[in-house]
């Protein structure tokens, strides 16, 4: 029978289908940090078990990290200890650790892929809900809870009933100044926040085909913020030139039998979804959100929706709103941004702070915005430093910070002030995630940048030549 490419990792996958019941679900991959590993390992320890495949798990410390000043002991008590225990638990279990200091240290969702740990066909977990952005090589890739970490260190599997299966797809040409955090917030923005609830969704269309790794890997990574339990997207020849020559890509003869396998991961023609949504580029326009949710974005020249435009509760509605300082039939153009951040597993990849550079070359920032420039690992920042893209940034009047998750989650120093704006290009908008009180706009990295060099929400497109 006809599959589709969820179908075909999935079932390749399974150890024992339980009748009724989820399936008993072999894992390739398994990636920790500091934050979710601590008391799965204290698990292990009080039941007396071991790490059953150590070399399938990658240790990184990313959530908690300062973004400056790296080398000096980390001045929070929590977040040391997370550090430390992240390296201790490591060294004792054989686990492969990419602590502070180490040039491959970066956020997990930026270093798996750039390292060549993630692999097309594989399966992937780790104890983050943004392990969706993995997906973008054709992998099922979502995040997991403690116990679910400790499951899978103990036994390499993890068991889970299967998803039902959408495809989205979106065909046509983008047009300028729109990028992959557009694309796939305007999704949301359709589909809303709980739309994709119980599906694995599967990108396709010219718009995906045509779209870098790194444009591909922020669309899987917000599948979760429509309530998927994953996104993914067929491997192709872009994704087979993205891996090759990666440090822990398959070689020579490997990569030849890893290629013909890769070539058949794809959905066959007359396979079904239970659901599937069609999509034209040209409707796209650079998005920014206006509430408390990823799907409460609109295009950067309409007006905030009314109550009965968006199908939320009055009450619900408002309570987001008054939250944002907005109103209804609000123009987001021209509102004052007091914080831009560019980063996160998101938008913290190279392609991302150049389409950042584009905008702010030969500008200024802003005297009333802070900006938070942060890399997604030491590799993106080195591209940055041998791109030249750090002189631009530079002589535009910004500072590049450290890789970490910084911003995104607000876990360390880098919290925006309570009743302040942010255009940020991290994942989530909710009440408090950057910060009490922050007040966070999604938004691409052009969007971002047009707002860090004008001090206002502005069009990107008014500053492309």
């Amino acid at each position: 029978m006809p599959s589709t490419l969820f179908d075909k990792v999935w079932d390749s996958h399974v150890v024992r289908h339980i009748a009724d019941g989820p399936d008993v679900f072999f894992i390739d991959r398994h990636f920790i940090h500091e934050v979710t590993s601590p008391v799965a390992f204290l698990g292990l320890e009080q039941r007396g078990l071991k790490v059953m495949f150590p070399e399938r798990t990658f240790a990184t410390a990313d959530h908690n990290t300062p973004t400056i000043n790296q080398h000096l002991p980390v001045q929070d008590p929590l977040s040391a200890n997370q550090l430390k225990a992240l390296e201790q638990n490591a060294a004792k279990y054989g686990i492969s650790h990419w602590g502070l200091g180490n040039p491959k240290n970066g956020i997990v969702h930026v270093v798996g892929p750039e390292n060549g740990i993630t692999l097309p066909g594989m399966t992937i977990v780790c104890g983050d809900s943004h392990t969706s952005t993995h997906g973008a090589f054709g992998c099922i890739a979502f995040g997991i809870g403690t116990s679910e970490v400790e499951m899978v260190l103990s036994s390499q599997c993890i068991m889970q009933p299967k998803p039902k299966k959408m495809r989205i797809n979106v065909n046509g040409k983008l047009g300028k100044g729109i990028l992959p955090k557009d694309v796939v917030l305007y999704i949301i923005s359709k589909l809303t926040a709980a739309g994709a609830t119980g599906y694995f969704v599967e990108y396709a269309g010219e718009v995906f085909e045509n779209m870098s790794m790194e444009g591909r890997m922020t669309v899987c990574n917000m599948s979760i913020e429509m309530g998927a339990r994953g996104g993914m997207i067929a491997p192709d020849e872009t994704t087979f030139a993205y891996i090759k020559g990666k440090d822990k890509a398959p070689k020579g003869e490997a990569w030849d039998k890893a290629l013909a396998y890769w070539k058949t991961l794809k959905t066959d023609a007359d396979a079904k979804f239970d659901v599937e949504y069609n999509f034209e580029a040209k409707d796209i326009e650079p998005m920014i959100t206006y509430g408390t949710n990823p799907g409460m974005g609109t295009g950067i020249t309409q007006h905030i929706p009314v109550t009965t435009e968006t199908g939320n509760s009055k009450a619900s509605y408002e309570k987001s709103l008054n939250y944002m300082g907005f109103h209804e039939d609000d123009v987001l153009l021209g509102k004052k941004v007091d914080y831009v951040f560019i980063g996160s597993c998101t938008n913290g990849r190279i392609e991302d702070f150049r389409a950042f550079a584009s905008i702010v070359k030969g500008r200024k920032k802003a005297d009333n915005v802070t900006a938070w420039i942060v890399p997604g690992s030491h590799i993106v920042e080195q591209q940055i430093k041998d791109e030249g893209i750090l002189d631009i940034l530079t002589e535009a009047g910004f500072e590049l910070r450290q890789p970490g998750c910084s911003a995104c989650l607000a876990m360390n120093d880098d919290k925006i002030p309570a009743g302040k704006y942010a255009v940020s290009t991290s994942n989530r908008n909710f009440e408090g995630r950057q910060g009490p009180g922050a007040r966070t706009m999604l938004a691409s990295p052009l969007v971002a940048a047009a707002a860090a060099v004008t001090g206002v929400v502005t069009d990107p497109r008014e500053l492309i030549a």
